[in-house]
């Protein structure tokens, strides 16, 4: 008698962050990317042996996300309507799909046909899953569990989870797992994780600084029991096997899926991540076109005019030498708040403004729903503050370049502010924590004891990248607003923008 020969197939989508409709907002190119898109190869690839998840990161990012929040927060998203349409089978929360806020959260986690898998967060003392979910696929015995970075609550305001709580992911497997043995002896364990692998699979050496953002390699190392773990977070692809445990992690927006494929005749797990490459499913847009439509009107609606040149060109060269799109930003961030000064990164692939300046150049290049916060600080915690964001460069061949940290396995641009108010130098050659060789504030040198209020982003001024000086620095006043908000609302009064370029940061070798 012929052996039966069964393939379990695991689909997951991550870190899709708001994009459904297959086109740039910045530029309203066509690409074949987005929700509809992977409903199109998910319909191809999906059988009844088949388990779909979303790994989280789905609320936040696009402008549709902004727009949809901002104008029709009381309606179902249009995120909740594309899963409920593919058909996921278990959705795990990333951190940004906090940023709304809890009530928004829970609203958004009753509007879904399938059920939510974090098992360590709480709210109102209640887990939002039970520990661990048994599917029984074609004869074999699967237990499932999601887990979400626990690191959550450094970066989002106290008011948007108050009534929720988060445990250590770690933890929370090793908990999980000791039970699953005890009580179940599934033939599989997989773990879906919002967040990604904190040193090389390959070197095992640290590759951001272990806070506990995300635990991957220890969840693998310290869990053999653990079969297959799904990452998200880092929008880093990658896959492999990590001591006993089958791996991968998909890049972010819709770009790519990871597939792990199951061959229980062989007993053997392999992963894939398969570019998202299809036509749109024209049934799963339909019934959204017209907020998509309001959101496109409202992108175009123009705010004002600058006479100096805010696009960005070259990030790289942006970050190198201030693009002046920086400068207005800290302009603006002061004159609201009123601080001394103000800090201001460049996120990635931000367009920089058009002459005419619209909400689709706002919202292309301030992508974060952040709030601003003015902190005290003194010269001592200035230079700090400096020294930090100057690990960001490294050099190389007589060449200054991007500290590798900052670009693998996870593009962290954003960790890397540029301030205004102050004129600095760093020194990239430097030993660190040497490397700010002039600091000065209108042509005088900084004092450890001189005082200054800073206006930061929300994310910033809880220690979020690090920047932990910061974090413990008073809190001088706090701007309940957000910043497209802020600035749209900034822009439409001046009118006009236009101001003497400051080029106030020297980076040399």
């Amino acid at each position: 008698m012929l052996k039966y020969f069964c393939m379990i197939r695991i689909l997951l989508t991550s870190d899709i962050h708001g994009y459904i409709f297959p086109h740039s907002y910045a530029d309203d190119r066509t690409y074949r990317v987005g929700m509809a898109a992977v409903s199109t190869l998910i319909s191809k690839l999906k059988d009844e042996n088949t388990i779909l998840i979303d790994n989280g990161d789905i609320l936040e990012g696009s402008p549709l996300c902004y727009y949809h929040y901002h104008f029709h927060p009381e309606q179902i998203s249009p995120f909740a309507y594309a899963m409920n349409y593919i058909g996921y089978d278990f959705y795990n929360l990333g951190n940004h799909d906090f940023d709304h806020g809890q009530n928004r959260l829970m609203e958004h986690i009753a509007s879904l046909k399938m059920p939510c898998i974090t098992s360590n967060v709480s709210y109102k003392g209640k887990q939002l899953s039970k520990d661990y979910h048994i599917l029984n696929v074609d004869n074999k015995k699967i237990a499932l569990f999601g887990l979400t970075t626990q690191y959550i609550p450094n970066w989002e305001e106290k008011e948007k989870i108050s009534d929720l709580s988060f445990t250590d992911a770690l933890d929370k497997a090793k908990a999980t797992v000791k039970i699953i043995q005890e009580k179940e002896h599934p033939d599989y364990i997989i773990c879906a994780y919002h967040g990604g692998l904190e040193r090389d699979p390959r070197t095992h050496e640290l590759t951001e600084k272990d806070t506990g953002e995300n635990e991957g390699y220890m969840i693998c190392k310290e869990i053999p029991e653990i079969d297959i773990l799904l990452c998200g977070h880092q929008h880093h692809p990658m896959k492999g096997k990590l001591f006993n445990t089958v791996f991968v992690q998909n890049d972010s927006n819709g770009t790519q899926i990871s597939c792990v494929t199951i061959d229980t005749v062989n007993n053997t797990i392999t992963p894939e991540l398969i570019f998202v490459d299809e036509e749109a499913d024209e049934k799963l847009l339909e019934p959204l076109m017209e907020e998509e439509k309001q959101c496109q009107n409202w992108l175009d609606e123009p705010l004002g005019t600058c006479k100096i040149n805010l696009r960005v060109e070259d990030d790289f060269e942006a970050r190198l030498h201030k693009s002046q799109v920086i400068t207005f930003l800290n302009k603006a961030f002061m004159e609201i708040s009123g601080a001394d000064l103000s800090s201001n990164s460049l996120f990635l692939n931000a367009k920089g403004f058009n002459s005419q300046i619209t909400m689709r150049d706002l919202v292309s290049t301030y992508v974060f729903p952040n709030t601003l916060v003015v902190k005290k600080i003194n010269g001592k915690a200035l230079r700090e503050y400096l020294e930090q964001n100057a690990l960001f460069w490294d050099h190389h061949d007589g060449k200054i370049i991007i500290e590798k940290s900052h670009d693998f396995p996870t593009p962290q641009h954003f960790n890397y502010d540029l301030i205004d108010g102050v004129e600095y130098q760093i020194k990239v050659s430097n030993p660190v924590g040497q490397k700010i060789t002039r600091l000065n504030r209108n042509g005088h040198p900084v004092k450890d004891d001189d005082e200054f209020t800073i206006c930061i982003s929300n994310y910033r001024s809880a220690g979020g990248g690090g920047f932990e000086m910061l974090k413990d620095a008073e809190t001088v006043k706090e701007i309940q607003r957000n910043v497209v908000e802020l600035l749209a609302e900034y822009i439409t009064n001046k009118k006009v923008i236009d101001f003497e370029p400051i080029t106030n940061i020297d980076v040399v070798i």
